[in-house]
């Protein structure tokens, strides 16, 4: 691995169009496996047709849906010169549903298939520089985007930031052990023989019965409590998830990468993991005292990651 490392301290249908201060919206739809998936379109306000631009394709963490943080960042990297595309995974927001109507689950090999899917929509739209299709992954769909963009030619480079990347030893020490992740992985199958057992997916700090009592961005509608959230989480999910781990395959991986992440947010060791296995060419960036939901929303942290991502991918290649 080659790593530059940088401590900071301190079938479409176009719906409808919408115009904000920097930049315009096209909300579409786009097809995979059968379901409808919703997405938007960013683009600068003064952008003509017949112009092209370079793309990102932006994901956010488990159980977001598109207004979240892939909002966020998208709005950032139209005004770093991009177009920008986000969307809802099957069975969230408002895409369609999985096999069998399930939603709400969290189900990494599904999520991989609609990045790859939103990668190959946008490859087809006029507005769209193809040479230059990048993937920006946050959180939990960090290692969803390495796995769709890895091998695929369609795609330039790819950025992570706050990256939750996990192996086994990982999993153990953030779920309780291995009897802890043994015990959920029967809730999930369990709940799987149900056909689905949904729960509220964020609650106040101590609640009971909710994947994330810890109050925060998702239990704060200033911040992702928005009437969009779904904020539901399938337990079904505890098995794909907790046998996922991105942080063991970065071989796989054949594009420039840039990562921002921090000691303080979630699972750094994730990312060093994941570095040293990988051969390619890295920057890394890390912030300090960034926690986790701040690389979400707070605008001083966007900020940063969105300008060591924009200028990655405007730069990447030709080092």
């Amino acid at each position: 691995m080659k790593t530059s490392i940088t401590t900071v301290v301190a079938s479409a249908l176009m719906a409808t169009t919408s115009l904000a201060a920097d930049f315009q919206t096209r909300s579409v739809e786009f097809m995979n496996e059968g379901a409808t998936l919703a997405g938007t379109l960013y683009l600068p306000v003064d952008h003509e047709p017949g112009d092209t631009l370079p793309m990102v394709v932006i994901t956010g963490a488990w159980t977001s849906v598109e207004q979240q943080m892939p909002a966020v960042y998208a709005r950032e990297m139209v005004m770093r010169g991009f177009a920008a595309f986000t969307f809802d995974f099957r069975g969230w927001g408002r895409s369609g549903d999985l096999p069998q109507n399930v939603r709400f689950k969290e189900d990494p090999a599904a999520k991989t298939s609609d990045i790859r899917a939103a990668i190959r929509y946008v490859s087809s739209l006029p507005d769209v520089d193809t040479a230059r299709i990048n993937g920006l992954g946050i959180c939990a769909s960090a290692g969803y985007m390495v796995d769709a963009v890895s091998g695929n030619p369609i795609v330039h480079a790819v950025g992570l930031v706050a990256p939750w990347l996990q192996n086994k030893a990982l999993v153990n020490a953030v779920y309780g052990g291995e009897k802890a992740v043994s015990d959920l992985i029967e809730v999930s199958r369990n709940a799987e023989a149900k056909g689905g057992e949904i729960i509220p997916a964020a609650g106040p700090e101590g609640a009971d019965g909710v994947l994330m009592p810890i109050g925060g961005y998702y239990y704060e509608p200033s911040r992702g409590a928005i009437p969009e959230y779904d904020n539901k989480w399938n337990q079904a999910s505890w098995e794909g998830w907790l046998t996922y781990y991105p942080a063991d395959n970065p071989q796989r991986l054949d594009k420039p990468l840039a990562v921002v992440h921090s000691q303080s947010a979630a699972i750094p060791q994730g990312v060093r993991a994941f570095l040293d296995g990988y051969a390619g060419q890295a920057t890394l960036r890390m912030l300090e005292n960034v926690t986790q939901f701040d690389f979400y929303d707070n605008p001083e942290d966007v900020t940063r990651a969105a300008d060591t991502v924009a200028e990655h991918f405007r730069t990447a290649g030709n080092r």
